[in-house]
């Protein structure tokens, strides 16, 4: 492999790891890396090799926030469980379902999450423990954990993303906490997914483990600095990777064929 591709995942996994650690959203990163660095690979193979790497730097920076933030165990421990089972379930269908068909609805649940991260500068801002009724604990742990889960593992990019919405939205967390939570749901999502891609023979070893690496030392940064700069940095950096999720669905979506027309 040439140097320059190598040096070229080397930072795009680095990068992965800081972004997901945040917010989430690293695979916008690392995954069209892998796929500019082996255009001619099985798909199914980059996408295993990504949760490889992916897995590694969730859950070093899963590690890093449970020092430091107090995690509201009734809803993540409950959620990681069932994110799990959804995202196995969602990997193993990956390949029945067509992607073009969901894309418009990720999309659209996106521009809403902007809207509502925007026009509510109070969300997240600060924990609002008099949300954590029953029945907003029953729902957070479903929609972070089996809906959130199932959308990991059957597509993928911004899982991070949605759980810290889910988390901040229904069960009122801030969101320093709220990220926390979310690296340890998102970790289980990619436990499920890449059991599945395992068996099925699709992962990289050898290339998954050593971006690994990498991806564990961009989520160290990148927990470290959202536990020392607060909830006003999570928010920003949520807002830029909501935007930039959309667009990069956006040009999935409709780019391609805008450009054979032209």
């Amino acid at each position: 492999m040439d140097p320059e591709i190598i040096g070229f995942l080397v930072l795009a996994a680095a990068a992965a790891g800081w972004v997901d650690a945040v917010v989430g959203g690293g695979g916008l990163l690392l995954l069209p890396a892998l796929l500019v660095a082996f255009p001619n690979a099985h798909v199914a193979s980059l996408l295993g090799t990504n949760k490889l790497a992916a897995v590694f730097g969730t859950c070093s920076a899963a590690l890093t926030y449970a020092r430091g933030v107090k995690l509201h165990r009734r809803i993540v421990w409950p959620a990681a469980g069932l994110a799990l089972l959804g995202a196995g379930t969602g990997a193993a269908l990956a390949g029945a379902i067509s992607s073009d068909a969901l894309r418009p609805i990720v999309m659209a649940v996106l521009l809403v999450v902007a809207a509502v991260v925007l026009f509510r500068p109070a969300l997240g801002a600060v924990a609002e423990p008099m949300l954590l009724t029953p029945r907003r604990i029953v729902a957070a742990v479903l929609v972070a954990g089996a809906g959130v889960g199932f959308y990991d593992g059957i597509i993928g990019p911004g899982t991070g993303t949605f759980l810290i919405i889910a988390f901040t939205a229904v069960s009122g967390m801030d969101f320093v906490a709220a990220s926390a939570s979310a690296k340890i749901v998102n970790t289980a999502t990619n436990i499920g997914a890449i059991t599945v891609f395992a068996i099925n023979g699709d992962v990289l070893w050898l290339l998954g483990l050593a971006l690994a690496v990498c991806n564990i030392m961009g989520a160290q940064i990148g927990a470290r600095m959202a536990l020392r700069r607060g909830t006003g940095f999570v928010r920003v950096v949520l807002l830029v990777v909501v935007v930039a999720l959309t667009l990069k669905l956006g040009y999935d979506q409709f780019g391609q064929s805008v450009l054979g027309v032209v």
